[in-house]
């Protein structure tokens, strides 16, 4: 199959997080699997030009944005034979210092600058005479595409035999904005209704793409019962109710190429699970990393996150001075709400000797961090996927995680008794039950046999994409099948 993949960021590229490896992760999988893949996202100023020289095709795009035009510049590179990146230059938008927004909140003109990435990647498709049978877009960046297919452009011959793809990363980030920024999409009001693009009384891009795709898809099975809730559907569950005998759950996989103590370039010594005393030489490095006490007996849980409560960081927050009492060493490593920044730099000031901090996007630390944590906590309000619990398997670094969407399909409770499960997990929202479930892990901890064994299983479990991958192939499959029948 032809498949067009729009996502607004992805390795090696671009990345603010997770949505980032699966673009670059899943394109490649299924490029290796035959398929014909073409990659587009915007041209960022992120994008390492020395890394990978980009052509300039010489097309450019005369995008209409409200009562004017908008040029913009398309470039390639061939990441394989079959397997090509596009990038829509555009330095007014997409010149800048981060992706979406800054610590202060998101861009302003992020409803233009999406609604001309969504719009460019039609007219690339048709200036490029690509004739995809599949575009798969991805979240809400990319949300007003399958509208456009289905409006603007339904009578487009080109397009007659495309099936589109929507896939909701995080149903808690909608694209939402005035109703005033309705005219920028050149979409007429009669589709600012509840029936399609309004959402109490604002403009829905990600509520596009949910209702005017031809399948949806999410990145766990457990994730697309949730949103299908009012507790988790943010307001769209009942859209989602209509859809679902389109709406698929698909566990992200993960890339061991990149994620692996045997193979990774980023930390201090490889390792496996016949041999840990690779693993002692990360924990150390780690530690000296923090400037914390190098001593292997002491405990040390990782955390790797954007800072914002939906990653359960009210939890954290309120059982840090336990956690500290318990006489392990904690280190964090993200970037989100200020109002955490503060929170932890300031207890890492006051606890020195047990409590590293750093307030950074870093990719080559959160390597270390995996690979020289004993245990990775993820108390998630709620969780697409995640990959973080995926990645610590890997490194025999067990995960504490909540039991909700992808850590709730990933991770399995630790029983001592019969040895079964790769983690700890625990449900009620609550730092009490956090806390006790840290408290659990500890008491395994001690037991070095038994934890060799937790550590050993983990590392065994194989979630690469490669499944993953089929199982998105055959949605394209079907889609598309039904899509043509239709015709």
């Amino acid at each position: 199959m032809k498949i067009l993949f729009a996502s607004p960021e992805a390795v090696p590229f671009a990345k603010t997080g997770g949505l980032a490896d699966v673009s670059g992760a899943l394109t490649r999988t299924l490029a290796q699997m035959g398929q014909e893949v073409f990659l587009i996202l915007p041209k960022y100023r992120q994008v390492d030009e020395k890394r990978f020289p980009l052509t300039n095709t010489g097309i450019v795009l005369k995008v209409p944005i409200s009562q004017g035009v908008e040029n913009g510049e398309v470039y390639s590179v061939e990441l394989a034979s079959n397997f090509h990146a596009l990038l829509i230059r555009k330095d007014d938008y997409y010149a800048r210092e981060q992706l979406y927004g800054t610590a202060s909140g998101d861009f302003e003109d992020n409803a233009e600058r999406f609604t001309f990435f969504s719009r460019s990647i039609v007219e690339a498709a048709l200036a490029l005479e690509l004739k995809p049978d599949i575009i798969h877009c991805n979240d809400w960046q990319t949300g007003l595409v399958p509208v456009y297919f289905k409006t603007l452009y339904r009578n487009v011959p080109a397009f007659q035999q495309l099936a589109s793809i929507f896939t909701i990363h995080n149903i808690g980030y909608q694209g939402l904005f005035w109703h005033y920024d309705m005219p920028i999409t050149n979409l007429g009001w009669e589709l600012f209704t509840p029936q399609a693009l309004e959402f109490y009384g604002k403009l829905n891009f990600l509520k596009g793409g949910i209702i005017f795709s031809d399948a949806v898809t999410t990145v766990s099975r457990k994730y697309r019962e949730e949103i299908q809730t009012p507790e988790f559907g943010a307001g769209l569950d009942g859209v989602l109710q209509e859809r679902q005998e389109d709406l698929y759950g698909i566990l992200n996989g993960v890339d061991y190429k990149e994620w692996s103590p045997s193979e990774d370039a980023y930390i201090k010594e490889r390792y496996g699970p016949s041999d840990f005393k690779g693993k002692k030489a990360c924990k150390a490095d780690l530690q000296r990393q923090f400037g914390l006490p190098v001593k292997d007996d002491v405990p040390l849980i990782g955390t790797i996150s954007r800072l914002a409560e939906q990653k359960g960081f009210d939890l954290i927050a309120a059982i840090l001075e336990d956690l500290v009492m318990l006489g392990l060493e904690f280190v964090l490593l993200g970037k989100g709400e200020e109002k955490y920044h503060l929170l932890f730099e300031n207890f890492g000031k006051k606890y020195p000797q047990q409590v590293g901090v750093k307030i950074d996007f870093d990719d080559a630390l959160a390597h270390k961090i995996e690979a020289g944590a004993d245990m990775f906590l993820m108390p998630s309000r709620y969780e697409p996927c995640g990959l973080n619990q995926i990645y610590s398997l890997k490194y025999g670094t067990v995960p504490i995680v909540r039991a909700t969407g992808g850590l709730d399909d990933t991770i399995q409770d630790f029983n001592p008794l019969n040895e079964e499960g790769n983690g700890f997990k625990f449900t009620d929202y609550s730092a009490s039950c956090l806390l006790e479930t840290i408290k659990r892990a500890l008491q395994v901890y001690r037991d070095r046999a038994l934890w060799e064994k937790l550590m050993i299983r983990g590392m065994a479990a194989d979630f690469s994409w490669e499944q993953s991958a089929r199982a998105y192939l055959g949605v394209y499959q079907d889609t598309w099948k039904k899509k043509t029948a239709e015709k």
